[in-house]
């Protein structure tokens, strides 16, 4: 039987896109929410989840860090997608045909030197594969979206213009998620492990606290705050660290910090993707 990966957005959507490059042997599922597709990974309806953790350019995806801890689930790799912005209009239509492009308000900044020099209005949509099947649906030569490649194929969509972004470099890391960890794997490019934690509220605790790594020779790669419960003096941490739990200096560190912590889940050990170097 053919195992299934849950996405959130249309399809088409850039999350979908990180299923079909990372996981081109599953079915992909499209789901209304994060939550969702958390749910129906944990339920056992589907057998992973692909969840977008940030973006090279804007950063962390909102509300990702504060779902990971109560989802019960895992991080069983990595991934990271090019973001290839293309603009996509119906079949036959010209460039110069084109007045307005609709996206998600994100891509439309990505893409203001383009639609400047060709004088194409921005039209802000809910999301990006939701947009190609909205323009699909108009019928009009005159509105075009912006969208992945795939999102074209689904919609039936032409691309009149190719990686039409403002940044070259522009990459979203993604986490593939399953009910169960796998601390059997062994990366040729090493490892790394995620986890979240909350110091204790003694004076100086994350200072302590990040000295394990430190004295071990652990490296850090991530290390960002946020509120917990919308209280503006509980502070959860999650972090990025290279190596396996069970290698000697990762554990030394980690029972370290689990002395100056009140709480602390380790999310997933996974292989290093090759690209993050």
């Amino acid at each position: 039987m053919t195992k299934k990966i849950a996405f959130q957005g249309e399809p088409g959507a850039y999350s979908h896109q990180a299923c079909v490059d990372a996981r081109p042997d599953h079915t992909a599922i499209a789901c209304r929410t994060f939550e969702d597709v958390i749910e129906i990974t944990r339920s056992g309806e589907v057998d992973l989840a692909m969840l977008p953790v940030e973006n090279s350019t804007y950063g962390r995806v909102a509300d990702i860090h504060r779902l990971l801890p109560e989802s019960g689930l895992r991080i069983v790799e990595e991934a990271f997608v090019r973001v290839h912005i293309n603009l996509l209009a119906l079949p036959g239509t010209r460039l110069d045909q084109v007045k307005s492009a609709q996206s998600h308000t994100v891509l439309l900044g990505q893409c203001r030197r383009f639609l400047r020099e060709h004088g194409i209005d921005a039209v802000t949509g809910a999301d990006t594969a939701g947009s190609a099947k909205h323009i699909a649906a108009l019928g009009d030569p005159a509105k075009a979206a912006l969208a992945s490649e795939l999102a074209g194929e689904i919609y039936g969509l032409e691309v009149l213009a190719r990686h039409i972004e403002d940044q070259s470099n522009n990459t979203t890391r993604f986490f593939i998620m399953g009910r169960e960890a796998d601390l059997t794997q062994r990366g040729t490019h090493g490892m790394m492990t995620s986890f979240v934690f909350r110091v204790r509220n003694i004076p100086a605790a994350l200072y302590k606290a990040m000295g394990g790594f430190a004295t071990n020779g652990v490296n850090m790669t991530k290390l960002e705050s946020y509120m917990v419960g919308g209280s503006f003096t509980a502070t959860q941490f999650f972090a990025d660290i290279e190596g396996h739990p069970e290698d000697a200096n990762v554990r030394r560190a980690l029972d370290e910090l689990t002395y100056f912590t009140s709480y602390l889940e380790i999310l997933g050990t996974y292989p290093a993707d090759s690209r993050r170097f």
